[in-house]
């Protein structure tokens, strides 16, 4: 059981953290439904605007610059104003990020990729900071990785509405849609804003000392640079594929783009259960960075037959390869951030959470950027596919090799 203490007050703990796990859940999964209905619609939109299909991944890197200083910068801001205060900061964000590319003005999809990027990195620290304070050390993989079924539930609830709205309505009926849904996430939270809230400091002060600090602590420590490096390639893996896959099968292997939501949504759906079995396992059975080592192995391999996919290959095919994918590449969030918030200075969670989590960031810029220009000079998908899964390769093999040598060494 999660948080097992004695009299009134271990009851109102447990209550605590389930509440907290419960409203952090939520709101992941509409931050991350936020987050991916561009790309996962972009089908419709480069059909409409008449656009290159390769800004998709300019419009990913955006998001992923405004993203990277929300998290270089976000600790003090969660210190200061309290994470269920920042987390309904980031909620109205990513909507009015949402609304304004209504237009189909290409400045305004910079200006909504920016500010909604802005906007949706807020999720993660905060939510991190809360639970790393309420659940018990032991159990924190477990916890996490419950809360980080936000974003497989997220993306699925994406796959599957935003398409049939682009199809039937209109995308920018869907972007308003979800636009509104992010927005009433945000007002929907303030009731619990005291109660979640008790441990800000009004006085904390907001300065660039501290991103320099929070950057410096966990480069120098050797654990949290490995988490930083798996940081990196994991979420570039997972940006392409939940920014390119579905384009992938609409305009490489003439997927309608209902049908390719459909099959987006299958293979999502099942890093739910995924992501609580790697936060079980981790909690009960395997060290977190064995498991995080094989799990890069493992995305390797399902990005290289993603990259493989045929187009007379059936539906089914293309959504196991997919499930493959995202049952490791979508599904390791959980064991990571746990860890970083075990080796987090004490009160400092949110922090060193951010900190790890730029380095995220810039692998959901730079790896965007690298199939973009891929898809640029071959005109198809497969070799983009292959770059974040070589990438995924070396940080798995590296870890393998670290965890051998400690074996050897005991």
């Amino acid at each position: 059981m999660l948080g097992e203490t004695g009299g009134d007050c271990g009851s109102l703990t447990i209550f605590n953290l389930y509440l907290a796990l419960g409203v952090m859940t939520v709101q992941q999964t509409f931050a991350t439904m936020g987050r991916s209905t561009v790309p996962l619609i972009a089908a419709a939109i480069v059909a409409d605007l008449a656009v290159d299909p390769a800004l998709v991944g300019i419009y990913l890197a955006i998001g992923s610059v405004a993203a990277f200083l929300t998290t270089m910068g976000c600790g003090g801001f969660i210190l200061r104003y309290g994470a269920l205060r920042m987390t309904q900061v980031g909620m109205l964000a990513l909507g009015i990020g949402l609304a304004v590319v209504v237009s189909g003005w290409l400045a305004l999809f910079a200006v909504g990729a920016f500010v909604g990027g802005l906007g949706q990195a807020l999720s993660t620290p905060s939510s991190s900071h809360l639970l790393g304070r309420l659940s018990p050390k032991h159990l924190a993989p477990l916890v996490f990785s419950i809360k980080q079924t936000g974003v497989p539930v997220g993306l699925m609830l994406a796959g599957v509405v935003a398409p049939v709205l682009a199809t039937e309505a209109g995308w920018r009926v869907a972007l308003l849609v979800v636009a509104g849904i992010c927005a009433l996430t945000a007002v929907a939270l303030q009731p619990l804003q005291a109660r979640f809230d008790v441990d800000r400091n009004p006085g904390q002060p907001l300065s660039p000392a501290d991103i320099r600090a929070n950057v410096a602590g966990v480069v120098r420590n050797p654990a949290l640079r490995a988490l930083c490096l798996a940081m990196f390639s994991f979420v570039g893996l997972q940006t392409l594929f939940t920014g390119f896959f579905v384009l992938y099968l609409v305009r490489g292997l003439g997927y309608d783009l209902e049908r390719a939501g459909f099959v987006f949504a299958i293979a999502v759906a099942v890093a739910v259960p995924a992501r609580i079995g790697w936060g079980w396992l981790a909690s009960h059975f395997v060290k977190p960075a064995t498991l995080l080592a094989f799990l890069g192995v493992g995305m390797a391999a399902a990005a290289a037959l993603t990259a493989a996919i045929d187009p007379a290959w059936p539906t089914w095919a293309a959504a196991v390869i997919a499930t493959l994918l995202s049952v490791s590449a979508v599904s390791w969030h959980g064991v990571l951030l746990a860890e970083v918030a075990r080796l987090s200075p004490p009160g400092r969670i949110g922090a060193t959470t951010g900190a790890v989590l730029a380095f995220g960031d810039a692998g959901a810029l730079l790896l965007p950027l690298l199939f973009s220009a891929a898809l640029a000079l071959t005109g198809g998908y497969s070799t983009g596919f292959l770059i974040g899964g070589g990438l995924a390769l070396i940080v798995g093999g590296l870890g393998l090799r670290q965890r051998v040598r400690a074996s050897i060494a005991q």
